[in-house]
């Protein structure tokens, strides 16, 4: 791929909301924070991933089926949503990883409004002891290959964009998305 067609393919990035997602005047700040185009989907796994133009002028993911992305961001709004993952929802939420890791996607867990500090010191709503609860985070880290981010809320987009767009670019730069005939 020629070095214009990979710049057109970064500029063509769509960021993809998961069509669960509830629309709130939060997630509104968030999508406006994105400094990119970006539209619901259907994903397998995650809440937010990219769609973006190939130089044949098809896109990596045909948006009316289920999305599988290569990279993947799974948003928590704070510690208690993710406790809520590890206990009364660890079913549900580990098929999702596990589709993930069978897709081999690049997973990113980002957990707004929480720090280590918070969970060592059980600054958190549910019943989850610290201990059980960094033992599951550690141990998922481990088995899926996750990248743990905490941050605050207000610069959850900004790092969900920027993940997103690095992961594109890294991949495109690697040739994973050359198509056959092109240099």
């Amino acid at each position: 791929m020629q070095t214009f067609d990979k710049i057109q393919m970064l500029e063509s990035m769509v960021i993809l909301t998961d069509s669960r997602e509830k629309p709130t005047k939060k997630a509104d700040k968030r999508y406006e924070s994105f400094m990119f185009p970006h539209r619901r989907a259907t994903l397998s796994y995650g809440d937010y991933t990219y769609n973006a133009q190939l130089p044949s002028g098809k896109w990596l993911y045909d948006e009316s089926e289920t999305v599988k992305g290569s990279a993947v961001i799974e948003r928590k709004q704070n510690l208690d949503e993710l406790a809520m993952c590890f206990t009364s929802q660890r079913e549900r939420f580990e098929r999702e990883f596990q589709r993930a890791a069978d897709n081999k996607a690049n997973i990113f867990l980002l957990v707004e409004n929480a720090s280590w500090e918070h969970l060592f010191n059980h600054k958190y709503r549910s019943k989850f002891h610290p201990s059980a609860f960094f033992g599951s985070i550690t141990s998922w880290v481990i088995r899926y290959d996750i990248k743990l981010i905490f941050c605050k809320e207000e610069y959850s987009g900004r790092l969900i964009r920027e993940f997103l767009y690095r992961d594109l670019r890294h991949r495109i730069e690697q040739g994973e998305f050359d198509e056959p005939g092109t240099d």
